[in-house]
């Protein structure tokens, strides 16, 4: 296993131009081309900032405002975290023609799916920065320190899931229909259309059971509610358990590694 991940560091080349083609690949013939990258998340806060302002203005705390903008504080991170663990469940199936060849690290290929989508998280986080600016949100530099944090933890869960993922999906087919109804269960017991503290205090105690919750409640503390960061003994007990994760993810891929090609 400790040769196998040394083997992943010595594929970053690889690893880099497998993202920089998955990333060509998804806006091929597109007009706009990776221009959309900027203006799916735009539209999306554009529809929140109408639907609570217009539509719903009451459905939520008059303490948190804008409320669109926080909710964007999590959705932005939920949809990196959500589209790439749906992706890695195929990864290896549609990449059969590589996985058959002998000396092709499989691993490479949930890593690219997750690097990918943590592109996309990124090509979106000007947009959320640019309506800070406009409605005046206080962001302090010292709790931006902590985002490159959030991110590496958020990007080690994600990664060692997906490792999970892919190679039990090869050998079940159903883990991906699972995953998407799971998923959406994660969701709404994920604190971003709602605020933790709006929670009972019983049912605060099942979320907090929860990694996404700390993450993205930690988005939210960085981002947009003003204060010191006071969240980070969960945040680095969150961040302990990513790397637990990743171990036992990396772990069952390598022993399902031989009966990959057989399979897909």
């Amino acid at each position: 296993m400790l040769l196998s991940l040394r083997h992943v560091i010595r594929y970053r080349g690889l690893v880099a131009s497998l993202v920089a083609r998955e990333l060509k690949a998804r806006y091929r013939g597109s007009v706009l081309g990776f221009f959309w990258s900027f203006v799916n998340p735009l539209l999306l806060l554009l529809v929140y900032t109408f639907v609570f302002t217009v539509v719903l203005p009451g459905a939520h705390p008059t303490a948190i405002e804008p409320f669109a903008l926080f909710m964007f504080c999590g959705i932005l991170p939920w949809t990196w975290f959500s589209s790439s663990l749906l992706e890695s469940t195929t990864v290896l199936i549609t990449s059969g023609n590589l996985i058959r060849k002998v000396l092709f690290p499989a691993e490479v290929l949930p890593i690219v799916t997750v690097l990918a989508g943590a592109v996309h998280f990124c090509l979106g986080l000007p947009i959320l920065a640019a309506f800070l600016v406009y409605y005046h949100v206080p962001v302090t530099f010292t709790d931006l320190l902590w985002f490159p944090l959030i991110v590496l933890i958020q990007l080690v869960l994600t990664v060692g899931l997906a490792l999970l993922l892919s190679a039990l999906t090869v050998h079940f087919r159903d883990v991906r229909d699972l995953l998407s109804n799971l998923l959406t269960l994660w969701f709404f017991g994920t604190p971003i259309i709602y605020a933790l503290d709006q929670v009972p205090p019983r049912v605060r105690q099942i979320l907090t059971l929860n990694p996404m919750t700390h993450l993205v409640v930690s988005y939210q503390d960085v981002l947009f509610t003003p204060g010191p960061f006071a969240r980070w003994p969960a945040l680095l007990a969150v961040g302990a358990g990513a790397i637990g994760v990743f171990l036992v993810g990396f772990f069952i891929f390598d022993r399902l590694r031989d009966t990959l090609a057989e399979e897909v």
